[in-house]
């Protein structure tokens, strides 16, 4: 039986790896959630074949409850609020796996060497650390608590010292294994470590902080696995926590940002890199007088549209709040119905987490061959009409390119600017996350089209039409 197990966790680990082979492309996607899903449960039912199994009433309890909630979250939850549904995810991993740590550290004993003791130790530190960064994470996303960083004097030097404090109580485990109060005192510090590690990152950097701690969750259940002798667990933890390393940095180079600035920056502060230089002189000084806007309404923005040959849409985390990904495919079928060729500019970062906007849009069946990269777009935008931005702002921020000063000097961004005309519906003329002002606005060929966005698309698919 044991032969048996092991040969259908091979089995469930190699569907794994293919099936992440297979996300790579948003055309064999479905076949790698499938093959991966199908591993998944070839290795649950490989597992419950274990005669080490305790109780298999409890395990059917577990499996009930937790298909009802996982049914009900994921037919409940609206697409914009995926980000939140996703940090939630990976806290959950984080504290399964720390729960793992936990009930084997309480039934090793008084059995436990120094080598099983720190593997379990270091499972529950970076479980419990998702949990409660991925809590906070939740909390900025949902608007339970200020996006922007919360930063206080010294938190660096805490967070150090607690780390200090986390390594001596790992001392003291390897020494006396047996010793509950450092074990749990380990887990109570990794909680709060986790709570200040994400609470001075700003909610730019959400899309960063939401990969970062799904590899975190990967490494606990590769940690826990350890624990358990479990090889799947092993696999397929290593597979989500280094792909999870690589998607974090892949966006950090998007933004042209170390992960450690990510992280220990407080990045997304509503101060902007003038005031910061500034000081207070910068209160002193009257602010520089700032060109007009030129604004126009949705039904003079479609007589644009009606003679435009080529329109490129850059969506942003505006569309989502408004949930008009399906209004602006009606939009854009209609500008292809009178010959206009239509494309969607996808930067990295936009959005709240990793394929933010990628997500809706498939939601919306807009075809994959229409949304293209930033690196494959940027030169298009100087051979195009109009370029219709839906509540995107950073990531089409001039000041990126020409403002030294600015936080986001150096991110790579989208080159609407070039286009003949850009049109920019927001709002109002609130910064965004970066909290920063967007000199695009004042561009001469700018069309400022405030209001909500959906109802905004709306109105130009009825003037089209």
């Amino acid at each position: 039986m044991d032969q048996l197990i092991q040969i259908a966790y091979l089995l469930a680990a190699s569907s794994f790896i293919l099936g992440l082979k297979f996300l790579s492309s948003p055309e064999t996607a479905p076949r790698g959630m499938l093959l991966a899903q199908g591993g998944m449960l070839v290795a649950v039912i490989a597992t419950l074949l274990n005669y080490g199994i305790v109780s298999y009433g409890l395990i059917l309890s577990g499996i009930v409850i937790g298909a009802a909630i996982g049914t009900l979250m994921a037919t409940k939850v609206q697409m914009t609020d995926m980000p939140q549904m996703v940090a939630l995810l990976n806290g959950f991993g984080g504290l399964s796996s720390a729960l793992v740590g936990g009930a084997e550290y309480l039934r090793a004993q008084p059995n436990l060497t120094p080598q099983a003791v720190i593997t379990i130790a270091l499972t529950v530190l970076i479980g419990m650390a998702t949990l409660t960064g991925s809590l906070i994470a939740f909390a900025k996303l949902q608007a339970l608590m200020k996006s922007a960083p919360l930063l206080f004097r010294f938190q660096h030097g805490l967070n150090f010292l607690l780390f200090l404090i986390a390594l001596g109580l790992f001392a003291v485990l390897t020494v006396a294994p047996g010793t509950s109060f450092a074990f749990w005192a380990l887990a109570a510090l990794a909680a709060i470590l986790g709570f200040l590690i994400v609470i001075p990152i700003g909610g730019g950097d959400m899309p960063v902080v939401i990969s970062l701690l799904n590899s975190y969750s990967g490494l606990a259940a590769a940690a826990s696995g350890f624990v358990l002798s479990n090889t799947v667990l092993i696999i397929s933890g290593s597979l989500v926590g280094s792909a999870g390393i690589i998607l974090s940095q892949l966006m950090c180079k998007a933004m042209n940002r170390s992960l450690a600035n990510v992280l220990f920056g407080g990045f997304g502060h509503a101060e902007t890199a003038a005031q910061t230089v500034a000081g207070d002189s910068a209160e002193k000084a009257p602010p520089p007088a700032q060109p007009e806007v030129q604004s126009a309404t949705p039904e003079a923005a479609a007589e644009i549209f009606k003679k435009a040959k080529s329109v490129i849409i850059v969506p942003g985390y505006g569309m989502a709040v408004a949930q008009a990904q399906h209004t602006v495919k009606s939009l854009a079928t209609l500008l292809q119905a009178q010959g206009t060729t239509v494309s969607y500019a996808i930067h990295p970062v936009a959005g709240r987490m990793p394929g933010h906007m990628n997500v809706l849009l498939a939601e919306a069946d807009v075809p994959y061959d229409q949304l293209i990269d930033m690196d494959d777009i940027n030169e298009d935008f100087e051979n195009t009409d109009v370029s219709l931005v839906i509540g995107a702002n950073d990531v089409v921020n001039p000041a990126a390119d020409t403002d030294p000063e600015s936080p986001i000097y150096g991110m790579p961004i989208l080159h609407v600017e070039g286009s003949k005309t850009v049109m920019v519906l927001k709002r109002s003329m609130k910064p965004g996350f970066a909290g920063i002002e967007n000199p695009l606005f004042f561009k001469p060929n700018t069309l400022m089209i405030f209001g909500d966005a959906k109802g905004t698309v709306e109105r130009m698919v009825a003037a089209l039409a």
